[in-house]
């Protein structure tokens, strides 16, 4: 069995296509309601792409924002994934390029070869060679990457409110204004505020080209889940600081009946937060609110008179994340305290080291070192705490972090901690 890995040729894209799940219609999520998903099923239904959409998307697989690789088994493609090109934001603000990995899959013919382990290794290689210090994926399966080295790094809720239980602490009143919007408008506003929102938000990633572009269509989904309704906040200057896209589904079942999905909401104000969760918690004619993509901190619970009003109903890791080079990695972010530690971080990939992280709420340094090491962790324990959204207590105690130096862990919480949780509510 001769087995090949190497980017595909424009005239392999259709081949590569179909070994993807979401052409050949295999399974491409576990079978679990999804933190991602405001609706009740597993996997929203998928249309099977048609022959129209395999020509555009291969026609996109030879766009420069996406590299595709291929495993060839005696030269017939049997798997393949790619990377997009992204950007993540990190603690500092600085927007750090990220290879996204995507579209992953190998033909269950070809299972537990070891062509999944080729592909990756070669994918993050050649990231590592273009000098992205950082890798993402959102996983399908939580036993799949932790073998490569990835690890959760942000994680999303799904609430729910019954509409009758939520009474705000405290009366509001808006300098700005609410405004429901056609989905043209709404198609020039988001692009705007995530761009705006990225730029503040630790973990936030950058749109894939045409994010955006189905919103001006409203065309209504297929899948039953209603149609986007868009709202937006403007502030004084009616510049706009918040937006919201939600749906009404209809259902047959009372039980599953006047209930408003929040699809995706954003705020740059705590104007704009507390206006557009006002009206949208106190819709006529529903009963129930689900807000799906949450970040974990989310203050709503907070200006609620009843905090349990607000229920989690499901919670789930969003963005695994790879450090490809701990030194440029580490010294691209900042701190919030000023401390010096020895970190000994194991890698079966890249090779492992021994590294003296000088960090400072103003920047850091990373250098190789052969003094004693404080702590001792793996590339993908590194990957979970690097944008401070799991803490090095939570590993140690887990036992996936041995500290050497007596504090060392506390230390290390100190100086990665976060003012919010990181997050992000777009993906790849």
């Amino acid at each position: 069995m001769a087995i090949d890995i190497r980017p595909i040729t424009a005239a392999e894209s259709l081949e590569y296509l179909r070994v993807l799940p979401y052409v050949n219609g295999f399974p491409q999520e576990e079978p679990e309601p999804s933190a991602w998903y405001a609706g009740t099923a597993a996997w929203p239904p998928q249309v099977p792409p048609s022959p129209a959409d395999l020509e555009r998307y291969a026609e996109e697989l030879q766009a420069d924002w996406i590299r595709p690789q291929a495993a060839f088994v005696d030269g017939k493609i049997a798997g393949g994934s790619a990377i997009v090109s992204v950007q993540v934001t990190v603690p500092g603000g600085r927007q750090l390029d990220l290879g996204g990995v995507t579209s992953t899959a190998v033909l269950p013919t070809y299972r537990r070869r070891g062509l999944l382990r080729k592909i990756m290794s070669a994918m993050l290689a050649d990231c590592r060679e273009r000098g992205e210090f950082l890798a993402g994926l959102s996983a399908s399966e939580g036993t799949i990457y932790g073998r490569y080295g990835f690890s959760p790094a942000t994680f999303q809720h799904r609430w729910e409110v019954r509409r009758t239980d939520v009474a705000f602490r405290s009366e509001f009143t808006d300098s700005g204004e609410l405004e429901l919007v056609d989905g043209v408008v709404a198609g020039e506003v988001w692009p705007v505020l995530h761009e705006q929102v990225r730029a503040q938000r630790v973990g936030e990633i950058s749109p894939l080209p045409g994010k955006w572009d189905g919103l001006p269509s409203g065309a209504l989904p297929a899948d039953g889940s209603g149609r986007a309704h868009h709202l937006v906040h403007r502030d004084a200057t009616r510049a706009v600081d918040g937006a919201a896209i939600f749906r009404l589904p209809w259902s047959p079942d009372p039980a599953q009946a006047g209930v408003l999905q929040v699809e995706a909401f954003e705020a740059l104000t705590s104007d704009a937060y507390r206006a557009l969760w006002g009206l949208l918690l106190d819709f006529d004619l529903t009963k129930r609110v689900v807000a799906a993509r949450r970040p974990v901190d989310e203050p709503l619970r907070w200006m609620l008179t009843n905090p349990r009003a607000l229920k989690l109903t499901r919670t789930r890791d969003n963005l695994w994340q790879r450090i490809l080079d701990v030194q440029g990695a580490l010294e691209a972010r900042t701190y919030a305290a000023t401390d010096s530690l020895v970190l000994d971080v194991s890698d079966d990939l890249f090779g492992s080291g021994r590294w003296r992280l000088d960090a400072a709420p103003d920047g850091a340094t990373c250098t190789a070192t052969d003094q004693s090491a404080d702590l001792s962790l793996g590339i993908a324990e590194l990957g979970s705490m690097y944008l401070g959204g799991v803490r090095a207590s939570e590993l140690s105690h887990a036992g996936r972090i041995d500290e050497h130096t007596p504090g060392a862990v506390s230390r290390l919480d100190a100086v990665l901690r976060t003012e919010r949780a990181p997050h992000n509510a777009v993906g790849f």
